[in-house]
């Protein structure tokens, strides 16, 4: 080879090992940040996030950052709005220990326990601070009780960082509650067909389809429709009942997560989509208007028709003041499976079938 080939073809060799170096390069992760806490890529830290004190109460979410090698999607999985919700949390730290953060695309927020205090006092819905349900008081306030400094803090550190969230939740320590998920229908298409996406590939079998949650990105509410509000497709999911810690409601969490991320093409593999998907298209929470006891007569999981009987309440002598009926025919989601009933606490949930299911997917 002559001296004038010889040069044209170590240009050209060089010229394509410098694309491979930038297509390489291109696909390198960036040092991810929440607050002062920084990830480089290709790491794995567990830290805790500070809620700051103010009248002298203050607390840390326990928080796992996993940054991918390689560029990604942001997801965060959230558990622990609910202090008293077990199996999503124990599902998370167990998750923590299977992804690799150099196998990993993007980057993984465990929130482990969101609401610390409710957890190490085992409390069902609320702080015991300040009395507040962490998940009706987003997107919270910065100089509010702890509960809504905890969803400030949420909404401004985790939230408006993911490109996706999935809020996880079970029956509380009262509820029996059968899984299922909340399709969040925000009138969004492009966030709510990958929202729709999500919860297919998420698998629990029942899905409802919620259009009821308010537009108020001001007064957002619920962590999920936060991030929707947002334009973050998220979702709400329910795997757990009466605050047990069984394996199946712990696996079933996980295996839904590892089925999202390989829909974001974090890991690989392909998301195993629910293939018989059960719609509920509208629901309805029933409430206590009294305090007393509540004796269900009826279970989670079972079908009701309109009118039926389904419990009754007692005062606190014994004396039955108060008979709940079904609104309407459907499926019991949950339904309170311990004695003491409160004034403006859920007794029960209904939903009823979308008849035509097809419709949905």
């Amino acid at each position: 080879m002559d001296r004038k080939n010889l040069k044209q073809t170590v240009i050209y060799l060089f010229l394509i090992l410098g694309v491979s170096l930038l297509s390489l390069a291109s696909e390198e992760n960036k040092t991810f940040q929440i607050g002062d806490i920084k990830v480089a890529a290709g790491e794995l830290r567990s830290v805790y996030l500070s809620i700051p004190v103010q009248d002298g109460i203050g607390c840390n979410i326990p928080l796992t950052i996993i940054n991918g090698s390689k560029k990604g999607k942001v997801l965060v999985l959230v558990a622990g709005v609910h202090g008293y919700e077990y199996p999503p949390i124990l599902a998370l730290y167990r998750l923590k220990k299977k992804i690799n953060p150099l196998s990993l695309s993007g980057t993984l927020i465990l929130v482990h326990i969101a609401n610390l205090p409710a957890f190490q006092k085992r409390i069902i819905y609320y702080n015991p601070y300040d009395w507040k349900n962490l998940n009706r008081v987003f997107p919270g306030k910065p100089n509010g009780s702890i509960t809504q400094r905890i969803a400030f803090t949420l909404t401004e550190e985790v939230i408006k960082k993911c490109d996706f969230l999935i809020d996880l939740h079970c029956g509380d320590g009262n509820e029996a509650l059968i899984p299922y998920s909340y399709w969040m229908v925000s009138g969004d298409k492009k966030t709510d067909e990958v929202s729709k996406k999500m919860v297919l590939a998420f698998g629990i079998k029942h899905i409802i389809i919620d259009k009821s949650r308010t537009k108020d990105i001001t007064f957002s509410k619920y962590l999920g429709n936060t991030a929707i509000l947002h334009s973050k497709p998220a979702i709400t999911t329910e795997s757990g009942y009466l605050g047990k810690t069984d394996e199946e409601s712990i696996v079933r969490n996980i295996k839904g997560i590892i089925s999202v991320m390989k829909l974001f093409k974090m890991i690989k593999g392909k998301p195993e989509f629910v293939s018989d998907p059960i719609w509920i298209d509208h629901y309805e929470v029933i409430y206590s208007n009294m305090d007393g006891l509540f004796y269900p007569q009826t279970k989670m999981g079972y079908y009701v028709t309109k009118g039926q009987k389904l419990g009754y309440i007692t005062d606190y002598l014994g004396n039955k003041k108060k008979e709940l009926r079904a609104p309407f025919s459907g499926i019991i989601l949950y339904i309170i499976n311990t004695p003491p009933i409160s004034k403006g606490e859920p007794v029960f949930e209904v939903g009823r079938i979308k008849e035509k299911s097809e419709d949905c997917l």
